[in-house]
Order: C-alpha cells, then structure tokens, then sequence
C-alpha cells in the first residue's frame, strides 16, 4: 500500500468514528451566548476576557449566530470562556467511496467521448452491457490508480 493509499484509510477510519458521534446542533443564538449566559457571565465580563467592548462581544456572538465568525476569533473566544473550540469535516460518504464514484464519473465521461468520435468516424461497436461495464470500472480503477490530484479536474 502507497503513502497515500495509507493516508487515505486512516481518514477514513478516523472520520467514521467522527460520522457516528455527531456534535449536538448549534443554538439558534450560538455557543458562545448560549454557554456565557449558561455561565452567568455578562457580556462585560467577557469583553474583558477578550480586551474587547461590551458591544464588541455583541457584534462577535451575532457574527457566530450568522456563520459569520472566523476560526481564529471564534478560537480566542472560546479561550475567554474557558472552552475549547473542537472543529472538523465529516464528509458525508466514507473518502474511498467518494473517490471512486469521481473515478467511475470521469470514466463514463471519457467513454461518452470515445463512443461520440466514434460515431462520427461509423466506427461504433455494439458491446454488451455487462462488457460495457467492465470497461468501466477498469477504467475507473485506472484512474485512481494513476491520476492523483486530476481526478477532481
């Protein structure tokens, strides 16, 4: 197995653990009003812990609320509240597989083309489905084996 072969499992096993834990949905007005009210802490207070305004925290857990907030800011904000910011991409499907249906896409776009220029020269092969298939999926296992980066070309 290649590097990158290895790298590929060890996400995938490390964000299947991820997928099945799912982190509790976001409070309509964002962790960090949600966990200082929760706190007891006025929003002066925090602004002291951040040496920031009062109305900058404001603007700051409106800006959480709206998706509008920066990693790092959210990061010191966090800090200030004597939490720790734990972020992460769970991708929908297991990578492999996502790769693969990429691969099997750009092969059924190849072959589309190959199929079209050869109409246009009356060189058209009737195969069976299953052949046709195959063809298929050698080619997909082909371009992974061998693209790299350019899959997603």
């Amino acid at each position: 197995m290649n590097t990158k072969e290895l790298h590929l499992a060890q996400m995938d096993a490390l964000l299947r653990n991820a997928a099945s834990h799912p982190l509790p949905q976001r409070p309509p007005a964002g962790w960090l009003r949600a966990i200082r009210e929760a706190l007891g802490m006025t929003s002066a207070v925090l602004a002291v812990r951040l040496k920031i305004t009062g109305s900058g925290v404001r603007k700051l857990e409106q800006a959480e609320a709206a998706d509008a907030i920066t990693l790092g800011t959210l990061r010191r904000a966090a800090e200030a509240l004597d939490c720790e910011l734990q972020y992460t991409l769970v991708p929908k499907r297991p990578l492999r597989e996502m790769r693969r249906q990429q691969a099997l896409r750009l092969a059924h776009q190849w072959q589309q083309r190959a199929g079209r220029t050869m109409a246009l020269e009356a060189q058209t092969v009737a195969a069976p489905a299953a052949a046709a298939e195959q063809r298929l999926e050698a080619m997909a296992e082909e371009i992974l084996r061998t693209s790299g980066t350019r899959l997603w070309d």
